[in-house]
C-alpha cells in the first residue's frame, strides 16, 4: 500500500502538503501541454511548482484506493477558503442561519472537477462526477475571517490532471471564494484561485467555472479545457441586452451619457461623452437600464445616492475597502458630511476673514449648528466622538505643507519646486524658442504669440540673454494657454468663478533650482481673431506688486490644480485605463499569462470610477462644484482627451522626451548610454528621477515575464494569439474608439512591442496614477497655497478703477476674497483628504501576492515576481537616500519637503507616499 501511494504521488508517512512550508517532491505525470513547452526548452526537465504561503490544512489522509480488482478509482480532497464579512447586520445572520440548516437538507454547495484530458469514448472533458461540500453545517459557527471547507471527490485513476473545477451555490446567499485547493493527485496539490462572488442559483442559474493557476496561452489550452475557456469569456462579454443586476459578471461598454440631469434644470444638462461608446462600462442598473431624460432624449437617466451604479460584482470594493469608506472616506464626505456642512454654513458666501480663521480649521475645526448634524451624527461615528469631545467641532489634520514651514508656500522658490516635486509634476516643459506660441486657431483666437517679451524676462537670467537661456536649456514653461482659452468666456460668465489662461516662465538657477521671471494672464479676444488682452506680471519690486504677483500665482495654482485634476488624474488615469481593463475581461481568459499579469493592476478602478460619475465628476458634483472651471469641467477633459491624448507617449520616457514647447526634446533626451534611455535636463527632478527608477524596475519584470511564453525564438506567437490580439483590438476600436484610427497606435507584433505596452499600462495604474493622487490633501489641503477655485480677476487701473481701489484699500482681504470661500475650502478640504488616503487593504507595487491559492503555478513566474519585489524594495532604499542627499534642494532643505510620492509601500491612511498596484481611488 505504502509503495502504491508513493507511486500516485501521496505517502501516508509524509508530511501534508497543505501544511504550510511542505513540498511536494512525488512524480508528476506532466499534461501534454506540459511535455510541448519542454521540448520546445523553456521547462526544465523537472520543475516544481511555484511555492506559496498555504491557507487551507488537512491533517488526515485524502488518498483511499477503493475497493475493486484492478484499483481504479482514488479518493481526493478539496479544500475551499470562503471569506466571511466581518461585520453582519441580523438580516444576513438569520439568512447565514438558514443557509446552514437548508445545507443540511440538501441545499448545498455542488462541486465538479474537470480534467484537462478528453474521455476518448465521449469525446468530452473527463469529470469527476458531483460533490457537495460536507461541513458547511458543522462549520456555521465557526469565527473568523476565513473559513475552511471541506469536500471529497472518487475520480478514475486514469482521470489526469484536475484543469478547472464548477461550483453551484445552492444557497440563498451569495458568499466570497476565495480559493480551493485539492490534494491527492499525482502531481501533487493543484491550487485554483478565485477571489470572485459566487452567487445563489436563484441570481445565477449557470455553473461557475473556475480554472487552475497553470497559464496556457489559447494555442496550448488542454483539449479538456478548450470549451470551458470559450464558454468563461462569452459569460464575461455578455450578449448587450437585458437588465444589469448588482449579481451580474458582465463586462461592456457605453457612453459617459448620464453626467448632466436636464430633469433637474436646463443648467444641468452636460454633453455626452465619448462619441464611438468609450470611456465607460456598461451602467445599466436593476430598475431600468438606458431610461432616458424627458428633456433630452440622448441623455441617460441618472442613477442617484444611494442607489449605486452597476460594476460587474467581483469589481466592487472588498469589505475592509467599502468598511473604511463607510467610515468616513469618499462615500462618507459625499454622502453624509457635505450636505451637513451646506446645512450648517448660512446662504451667504462667508470668506475667510483672515489667515488665521483658515490656520483655525486645523486647531478649533469648523463650528456646525448641532441641531442640523444629527443625521450625520448617526451615521458617521467618529463625527459622535468629535461632537462629544470638542462640544461639536470639527477640525481638519494640518496638512504636510505646512509641518516644516508654515509660510513656504508664500515664497518663489517653493512655487517652483512644485511645478517638479509637487501634486501635479507632469505639466513643466522644456522651452525650446522664445516667445511661446499657441498652436490655436489664430482666426478666433487671435496673434498666437505669447504677450511675454524679453524686456519682462532679460534682467533675471544671471547674465544671459534669451536666445542664450533657450539654447543652453535653462528656460521652462508651465503653459495652460492653450488648453483654457477656449473655455474662459463661458467660465467667466458663471458666478463667482474667474480665469485667464496662463503661461509662467522658469529659469533654472546654477544650484539646480527654478525661480518663476515671468506670469502671463491670457483673455480671449473681444471678437474671433482680434488680439488678446493680457496681463504679464513679474517678481515684485514693492509692496502693490507683491500682492498683485501673488493673485497672479494664484492663477497659475487655479489652472495647475484644474489640468491636475480634470487632465492629468481623472483623464490619464482614470478614464484611460479603463477601456483596456474591460477590454481585458472580455477577450483574455483569467488562464491567459497577460491577464495573470495585469490582475492585480485592474484592482478596484472599475467601482472607483462609477463612484466618481455618480458624485464627482457630474452635473453640481464636486468637481464643479470646487474648481474654476465649473460647468465646463468635463468638457475640458474631452477635448484634451480628442486633441492631445496618444497611448504612445503616456509612458514616462516618452512623455518627458515630448515635453517640449514647440520642440523636442524636452525635459529629457533620448539617450542609449543612459539606464533608462533617456537623460533629464534638470538636474533635480524628484518626480522623474524616481519614476525612473521604478518605469526601469516595471520594465525589467515584464520583460522576464513575457519572454517566458513569448520567447524570442518563436517571434509569430504575439501575432497568433488571438485573445491578445482580440484585447488589443477592442481595446483601441471599441474602448478607445473616438481614436481609432489614429496613426499613433503602436504595433503589436514582437515581444518588445508587448512589453512596451503592458509596462505603459502598469505605470500608468501604479506609479503614474500614485504620484498625481496622494499629494493631493498633504500637498494642496492649505487652500491659499493651492486654491482650486478663483473668484476676482486680478485688479487693473484701467478696465476697474473701483476694484483697483477696493484692492489697494485691503489687499489682504481682497486676496481671500478672490480665492475659495469658507463652505468652497472646507468642502474641497473634506473631498481631497478622502481621496488621499490608502485604506487598510491596499496592494502595494513590488508587494505580497496574498491568497488562498498561489496566483500561478509557474515557478519561473514566480521566481520573476520574487526578482521585482527585491527591485522595488531596493527603488525604496534609494528614494530615501536620495532624500537625505542635501544636493538634491527639490526635495531636502531647511523647511523643504522630502518627495516620498513614489516611495512604493505606505501604512494606511494619509500618508503622502505608497504606490498602490492600480487605480483605486
Amino acid at each position: 500500500m505504502a509503495a502504491c501511494n508513493e507511486i500516485i504521488g501521496f505517502s501516508p508517512l509524509g508530511r501534508s502538503s497543505f501544511l504550510s512550508g511542505s513540498r511536494s517532491n512525488k512524480l508528476c505525470f506532466a499534461s501534454p501541454a506540459l511535455l510541448a513547452q519542454r521540448r520546445r526548452g523553456r521547462l526544465p526537465s523537472v520543475k516544481k511548482a511555484a511555492a506559496t504561503p498555504v491557507v487551507a490544512t488537512i491533517s488526515e489522509e485524502v488518498v483511499k484506493l477503493v475497493a475493486g480488482k484492478q484499483q481504479e478509482k482514488l479518493k481526493v480532497r478539496a479544500a475551499l477558503t470562503v471569506r466571511r464579512k466581518l461585520k453582519e447586520d441580523l438580516k444576513e445572520v438569520i439568512v447565514n442561519q438558514l443557509d446552514a440548516l437548508s445545507d443540511k437538507i440538501g441545499r448545498n454547495v455542488v462541486l465538479e472537477l474537470i480534467s484537462t484530458e478528453i474521455n476518448p469514448r465521449t469525446k468530452k472533458p473527463k469529470k469527476s462526477g458531483e460533490t457537495v461540500i460536507k461541513d458547511w453545517y458543522e462549520k456555521k459557527n465557526v469565527k473568523g475571517e476565513r473559513v475552511v471547507y471541506t469536500a471529497e471527490f472518487d475520480v478514475d485513476s486514469a482521470f489526469g490532471e484536475p484543469g478547472a473545477i464548477t461550483v453551484v451555490n445552492r444557497h440563498q446567499k451569495e458568499f466570497f471564494l476565495e480559493g480551493i485547493v485539492i490534494e491527492g493527485f499525482a502531481c501533487g496539490p493543484v491550487h485554483f484561485p478565485c477571489n470572485s462572488w459566487v452567487q445563489s442559483t436563484k441570481d445565477l442559474p449557470t455553473k461557475r467555472i473556475f480554472f487552475s493557476n497553470k497559464p496556457y496561452l489559447p494555442s496550448e489550452t488542454p483539449a479538456g479545457l478548450k470549451e470551458l475557456r470559450k464558454k468563461e469569456l462569452n459569460e464575461l462579454r455578455g450578449d448587450g441586452n437585458g437588465v444589469r443586476k448588482r449579481s451580474d459578471r458582465i463586462y461592456d461598454y457605453a457612453t459617459y451619457n448620464d453626467l448632466g440631469n436636464p430633469d433637474r434644470g436646463i443648467e444641468f444638462a452636460r454633453p455626452t461623452l465619448g462619441a464611438r461608446r468609450s470611456l465607460i462600462q456598461d451602467d445599466a442598473v436593476p430598475v431600468a437600464p438606458y431610461r432616458y431624460q424627458n428633456h433630452d432624449m440622448v441623455a441617460e437617466s441618472r442613477i442617484e445616492k444611494p442607489h449605486p451604479l452597476y460594476v460587474p460584482r467581483d469589481e466592487a470594493f472588498e469589505e475592509l475597502k467599502q468598511g473604511a469608506f463607510s467610515a468616513g472616506r469618499l462615500k462618507a464626505v459625499l454622502h453624509n458630511f457635505i450636505p451637513s456642512l451646506i446645512a450648517s454654513i448660512s446662504a451667504d458666501n462667508h470668506d475667510f476673514q483672515g489667515f488665521h480663521h483658515i490656520d483655525n480649521l486645523y486647531k478649533e475645526g469648523l463650528i456646525l449648528k448641532l441641531g442640523l448634524q444629527e443625521h450625520l451624527i448617526k451615521k458617521l461615528p467618529f463625527v459622535r466622538k468629535i461632537q462629544e469631545s470638542s462640544e461639536g467641532l470639527l477640525r481638519y489634520d494640518t496638512p504636510r505643507i505646512l509641518s516644516k514651514d508654515k509660510f513656504a508656500w508664500l515664497r518663489d522658490d517653493e512655487f517652483a519646486r512644485q511645478a517638479v516635486a509637487g501634486i501635479d509634476p507632469v505639466t513643466i516643459e522644456r522651452l525650446q524658442a522664445f516667445p511661446p506660441v499657441s498652436k490655436l486657431d489664430s482666426e478666433i483666437y487671435g496673434p498666437p504669440e505669447s504677450a511675454i517679451t524679453e524686456a519682462h524676462i532679460s534682467g533675471q537670467l544671471e547674465g544671459l540673454t534669451v536666445q542664450q537661456a533657450v539654447e543652453e536649456g535653462k528656460l521652462f514653461v508651465l503653459d495652460f494657454h492653450d488648453i483654457y482659452l477656449p473655455f474662459i468666456e463661458r467660465i467667466n460668465a458663471m458666478d463667482g468663478r474667474k480665469a485667464y489662461a496662463t503661461r509662467t516662465l522658469f529659469f533654472l538657477n546654477p544650484i539646480g533650482t527654478l525661480k518663476p521671471v515671468a506670469i502671463e494672464l491670457g483673455l480671449p479676444p473681444a471678437q474671433p481673431g482680434a488680439s488678446r488682452s493680457s496681463v504679464v506680471l513679474t517678481p515684485p519690486r514693492d509692496a502693490t506688486t507683491n500682492w498683485l504677483w501673488m493673485l497672479g500665482k494664484a492663477h497659475v495654482c487655479s489652472n495647475d490644480a484644474g489640468v491636475h485634476q480634470l487632465v492629468n488624474h481623472w483623464l490619464r488615469t482614470h478614464a484611460s485605463m479603463e477601456p483596456f481593463i474591460l477590454a481585458a475581461h472580455r477577450q483574455l481568459s483569467a488562464m491567459h499569462p497577460v491577464f495573470k499579469l495585469l490582475h492585480p493592476h485592474m484592482r478596484y478602478t472599475l467601482e472607483i470610477n462609477a463612484l466618481a460619475r455618480q458624485s464627482l465628476i457630474n452635473a453640481d458634483g464636486v468637481i464643479e462644484s470646487c474648481f474654476t472651471p465649473g460647468a465646463v469641467c468635463m468638457e475640458m477633459s474631452a477635448a484634451y482627451y480628442k486633441h492631445h491624448w496618444r497611448f504612445d507617449l503616456e509612458g514616462l520616457p516618452a512623455d518627458l522626451v515630448r515635453r517640449q514647447a514647440l520642440h523636442p526634446p524636452g525635459m529629457a533626451v533620448e539617450d542609449p548610454t543612459q539606464p533608462h534611455g533617456v537623460r533629464l535636463v534638470l538636474p533635480d527632478y524628484p518626480y522623474a528621477d524616481d519614476g525612473l527608477l521604478l518605469w526601469s524596475a516595471i520594465t525589467s519584470y515584464v520583460r522576464s515575464y513575457i519572454q517566458l511564453y513569448y520567447p524570442d525564438s518563436d517571434p509569430g506567437r504575439i501575432r497568433s494569439d488571438s485573445e491578445l490580439q482580440a484585447w488589443y483590438h477592442e481595446s483601441i476600436n471599441v474602448g478607445h474608439g473616438d481614436h481609432r484610427d489614429a496613426p499613433w497606435w503602436p504595433p503589436l507584433d514582437t515581444s518588445d512591442d508587448l512589453v512596451a505596452f503592458l509596462t505603459t499600462l502598469i505605470w500608468l495604474a501604479s506609479a503614474q496614477h500614485a504620484a498625481l493622487n496622494f499629494g493631493q490633501y498633504p500637498l494642496g489641503g492649505y487652500v491659499p497655497s493651492r486654491p482650486p477655485l478663483m473668484r476676482r480677476l486680478v485688479p487693473d487701473p484701467e478696465h476697474d478703477a473701483d476694484e483697483y481701489r477696493a484692492f489697494l484699500a485691503d489687499p489682504h482681504r481682497f486676496f481671500l476674497s478672490a480665492t475659495p470661500s469658507v463652505l468652497q475650502a472646507t468642502k474641497f478640504m473634506a473631498v481631497v483628504d478622502t481621496l488621499s488616503m490608502h485604506s487598510p487593504d491596499e496592494e502595494y507595487l513590488g508587494g505580497t501576492r496574498e491568497g488562498a491559492a498561489a496566483w500561478t503555478a509557474d515557478e519561473e513566474a514566480e521566481a520573476a515576481y520574487r526578482n521585482f519585489a527585491d527591485e522595488v524594495a531596493a527603488v525604496e532604499e534609494e528614494i530615501k537616500k536620495r532624500n537625505a542627499d542635501p544636493t538634491r534642494r527639490n526635495r531636502c532643505g531647511a523647511g523643504v519637503l522630502p518627495y516620498e510620492l513614489l516611495a512604493p509601500s505606505s501604512p494606511p491612511g494619509v500618508t503622502a507616499r505608497g504606490v498602490p498596484n492600480s487605480v483605486s481611488i
